[in-house]
């Protein structure tokens, strides 16, 4: 039986990779060191799982699985920024989702 664990290592992944983005806009407002070092770290932890990752799994599945921080950084720009979330982003998320099902089935 295959292991799923790389699969959930993608989601924590794509995760950090929006979060230093959420750090990054964060800090072009407040100008803080804090939220830029934050920003940084969670950037340069989602890109060294990124490169173990290409070790664990196909490359046709991990870099199109980058979709996922789009995902993330919808949800995030609800919840932190409160930006408005239309019917056309919503449905970009859809087609992304089910393009990254078809790839890892």
């Amino acid at each position: 039986m295959k292991s799923n664990w790389p699969f959930y290592l993608l989601l924590i992944m794509t995760l950090f990779g929006s979060l230093g983005s959420v750090f990054f806009k964060s800090f072009s407002s407040k100008r803080t060191l804090t939220h830029l070092l934050i920003g940084l770290m969670f950037y340069g932890l989602g890109a060294m799982i990124n490169i173990y990752l290409l070790n664990q799994l196909p490359y046709t599945v991990v870099m199109p699985a980058n979709a996922l921080t789009f995902i993330w950084t919808l949800v995030l720009a609800k919840l932190i920024f409160k930006e408005t979330i239309g019917i056309y982003k919503i449905a970009g998320v859809a087609f992304i989702i089910s393009g990254l099902l078809l790839l890892i089935w």
